[in-house]
């Protein structure tokens, strides 16, 4: 599969089958993942899986949006994106490297999250990234140190569903050339 293929055929699945995800493949996933670029090489992102009675009490920490629960109860697995925190886009001093301040970490965080889910999808793994949950009541489920941040959620399982691309605006729409 090239990257072309890969990327224009991973769509987000809400709806799984009942057939586990291999901890083994989960394994080589997160291998590849970890090649995700980050600020000065920090590699920041870490990754839960949840599965059984963890992944039950995490679905009920999605009171923002209800159907988010739903898809976590019906996915096999739900992994639980988190980072480091102060350490992308920070000097070893604390200070910020960048006028985007601590932001930097968000990004690094979305960069690898969209890693995991092009790997996912290459094993034949379908993903959701979800950002509506009640992070404080998940950290918690998730019992995150103090130097760990709640990033996003992702179900992962194999797909019971095969959804059309969503119409994508066009290149002239996004790409502007300046001289």
């Amino acid at each position: 599969m090239t990257a072309n293929e890969c990327i224009k055929g991973r769509r987000s699945i809400r709806s799984y089958t009942s057939q586990p995800v291999s901890h083994e493949v989960l394994s080589q996933i997160v291998e590849t993942a970890s090649y995700a670029p980050s600020w000065k090489n920090t590699q920041i992102t870490r990754y839960i899986a949840v599965e059984g009675e963890a992944k039950s009490a995490l679905a009920k920490c999605t009171s923002l949006y209800r159907g988010n629960g739903e898809i976590m109860e019906n996915a096999p697995m739900v992994i639980a994106v988190t980072m480091l925190k102060g350490r992308s886009g920070y000097e070893r001093d604390g200070s910020f490297s960048t006028p985007k301040g601590d932001r930097w970490q968000m990004y690094d965080a979305g960069v690898a999250s969209e890693a995991f889910c092009l790997a996912a999808y290459e094993h034949g793994l379908g993903t959701v990234i979800m950002g509506l949950f009640d992070e404080e009541e998940a950290s918690k489920v998730l019992k995150l140190p103090e130097d760990r941040e709640l990033v996003a959620l992702i179900p992962i399982g194999y797909p019971a569903e095969s959804p059309d691309a969503p119409k994508r605006k066009a290149v002239e729409d996004l790409l502007s050339f300046q001289s």
